[in-house]
Formats: C-alpha cells, sequence, structure tokens
C-alpha cells in the first residue's frame, strides 16, 4: 500500500451491496489504499486513502468520463500523529484454522487450544478482514501439508499478522521479510512481532513491490503471502514466480468473485499450478504452487 504521507484525506463512499469490477478497479488506481468495510446489514463501503491535495471535482469528472456509477461520498482529513490510533480496529478475538486472533485492547487472549495471535491494526491494515482469515486458515492447512520453511516473503504484509501467524506456526523458521509500500504499515508490522514474542524471525523492510534488494538476496523463497488487491497480483505474478523456489506455494488474496477467474488463469499462464482455493462470502484466496 502506499504511503498516506504526514496527513490525509479519507474518501467515505455510502453503502452498497455490492461494487461493479470497472468501479472497484478504478478507485485501486486512483487512491493510495482502498479498504471495504463491511456494514451489520452486509453492504459494502469503500473507502479510499488520498492525499490531502485530493480534487473532489476533477475526481467526479473522471468518473463521469469512464462512464462509471459510484456511490454518493464525503471527505474527511486524518491527521498523521492520530490516525492510526484513531482508526484502531476492536475486533472481537476469533479463531480460525490453527489461530486465535485477537487485539490489544484485550487484557488476555481468551481461552484457547489455538495458537494465539495478539495485533495492532487500523482499518488500513485489515487483519480481520475475511481475506485475512482465508489467508490464516490456508497457512494452517500449509502447516498441515508442507515441510518446515526456511524463509518466507509477505508482499503487503499490512499489520504483520501473516507473517506473526507464520512465526509461531513454524516457530523454527529462521527468516520471514515482511514487505510493505507504506512506512506505517512496516512500522506496525515490527510492533506485532515484538509483541508476540516472534521480532528475531521477522524482518519488515520498506518495498515497492520486489524493488528492494534485501528481497533478491533472500531469494528463493519456499512460500510467498500476498494478501493485496487483483491488480497488484496481476502485476506482481512474474516476480513472486521468479522469487519462489520449485515446489514453493504462493498464497494469493484480496480478489473477488468476479475477479476469481481471471486471477487464476493470469497466474497459470505464468506458470503456476492451483492448488486450492477458498472463499468467504464475495472475497476469494488462493493457494498455488511453482
Amino acid at each position: 500500500m502506499h504511503n498516506p504521507g504526514k496527513s490525509c484525506k479519507l474518501i467515505k463512499f455510502s453503502p452498497l451491496a455490492s461494487l461493479p469490477e470497472a468501479e472497484a478497479e478504478f478507485l485501486e488506481e486512483t487512491f493510495d489504499v482502498v479498504a471495504v468495510n463491511y456494514t451489520d446489514d452486509g453492504l459494502e463501503e469503500y473507502v479510499g486513502y488520498a492525499p490531502l491535495d485530493f480534487d473532489a471535482e476533477d475526481f467526479r469528472r473522471r468518473v463521469a468520463a469512464r462512464g462509471l456509477k459510484l456511490p454518493p461520498f464525503c471527505e474527511e482529513t486524518l491527521e498523521s500523529k492520530n490516525w492510526l490510533k484513531e482508526n484502531v480496529i476492536k475486533f472481537a478475538p476469533f479463531e480460525i484454522g490453527a489461530f486465535m486472533v485477537y487485539g490489544i485492547h484485550e487484557a488476555a487472549c481468551p481461552p484457547t487450544e489455538k495458537i494465539p495471535v495478539q495485533v495492532y491494526a487500523a482499518t488500513a491494515f485489515g487483519s480481520e478482514h475475511q481475506t485475512t482469515k482465508m489467508c490464516l486458515s490456508l497457512i494452517s492447512r500449509l502447516y498441515e501439508d508442507f515441510p518446515t520453511p526456511q524463509k518466507i516473503l509477505d508482499m503487503g504484509t499490512g499489520s504483520g499478522i501473516l507473517s506473526v501467524a507464520a512465526a509461531k506456526i513454524w516457530h523454527q523458521t529462521p527468516q520471514i521479510i515482511a514487505a510493505d509500500i507504506d512506512a506505517e504499515a512496516v512500522d506496525v508490522a515490527a510492533s506485532n512481532a515484538v509483541t508476540n514474542g516472534v521480532e528475531k524471525n521477522i524482518a519488515a523492510i520498506l518495498s515497492d513491490g520486489y524493488a528492494n534488494p534485501a528481497i533478491a538476496a533472500a531469494a528463493p523463497y519456499d512460500l510467498i503471502f500476498a494478501n493485496i488487491l487483483a491488480n497488484p497480483l496481476r502485476e506482481m505474478s512474474a516476480a513472486a514466480y521468479a522469487n519462489l523456489r520449485p515446489g514453493g506455494c504462493y498464497l494469493i488474496s484480496g480478489f473477488i468473485d468476479n475477479q476469481e477467474n481471471d486471477i487464476i488463469e493470469h497466474h497459470l499462464q505464468t506458470g503456476f499450478k492451483l492448488l486450492q482455493t477458498c472463499r468467504i462470502e464475495n472475497w476469494r484466496a488462493a493457494l498455488l504452487q511453482k
């Protein structure tokens, strides 16, 4: 995700049942970060993070020029010193796969026989999102079927939840790189690694995709995670394939039902083979192998 800067504009769209693919892709192209929240009645609320100089009239003109239809929106300004703190998600603890996930607002981990993962998360980092839950479920499956991996790359790490989960379930994994284009996300991922006592296993780094030389230096990887969005998944599929060892697995998520066939086919053409797909509501994840 892109760094929203010292302050940023928060563009909130009115909730709707489902946003068409063309409109969703336009938002991904336009905003630094796009988050999707779900209302109590199951509607989707899209939120875009934009620079302070966001021009609403120019945005409307570009929407009209593309023949798109977007719901009404309002603007808010988020100050850097407050935007993470004020947007912390106080989500209810949940169990998924081998893990119990709970937030820093909880005094203690709820009783569980599962692996505890405690995270500090804000709205941009999606630690309780459906895509995160699917990824955690597939990581649990990988633990059962996959030998202990030695190198893992978490591309677009966000809160670092997948890196932390991997470090805790494969406690002997010596090297996990958690990469993100957003400096605030990198800080949060590093903090969550410390909170969970796995900071020795996780290196949180700033990287625009695979551009940071540290990523190539540590390749090839046994596992790569990419819980991002459809367009970056397409753009980075070749780089992911190149940085994965033969037989290694690639876990992807962040795309919706009407993007599934296109995303899977794109990765098959890159050279991957499909092992499994996963779905929660209209969100999708896939486990691929080189």
